[in-house]
């Protein structure tokens, strides 16, 4: 089955440079957390490894269910090779999917709190 809850903590959320190419999958979003550590790539872009202890602040977002595959396959293009789909529970125990960095953690600065653009 195709999730259908994107859970996003940096340029995709709302008001940030890659929001208006999420926003028309999206049916409803609120403000929520998932484990995990944030860090900040130094890239103009965070990651989130979901794998560590701690908490990343960010966005769930409800997908149109009538266009699940496409918002995903858009979503895949514009994560690349460094991030993977991640199944997890947010803090409000709401089932989503995130993009979990899967390049070399060496180097990144850790952030407390929400990643905020450059």
């Amino acid at each position: 089955m195709t999730p259908r809850c994107a859970f996003v903590y940096g340029t995709l959320m709302p008001g940030r440079a890659r929001w208006p190419w999420l926003a028309p999958y999206v049916l409803s979003h609120y403000p929520d957390s998932a484990r995990g550590r944030l860090y900040d790539t130094g890239f103009g872009y965070p990651a989130a490894c979901f794998d560590e202890p701690g908490r990343v602040p960010g966005v769930c977002c409800t997908l149109d269910p009538a266009m699940l595959d496409e918002a995903w396959a858009m979503l895949d293009d514009i994560e690349g090779t460094l991030y993977a789909r991640v199944d997890l529970v947010t803090a409000s125990g709401r089932a989503a999917t995130a993009y979990g960095w899967i390049g070399d953690r060496a180097g990144l600065t850790e952030l407390r709190g929400r990643w905020v653009d450059p």
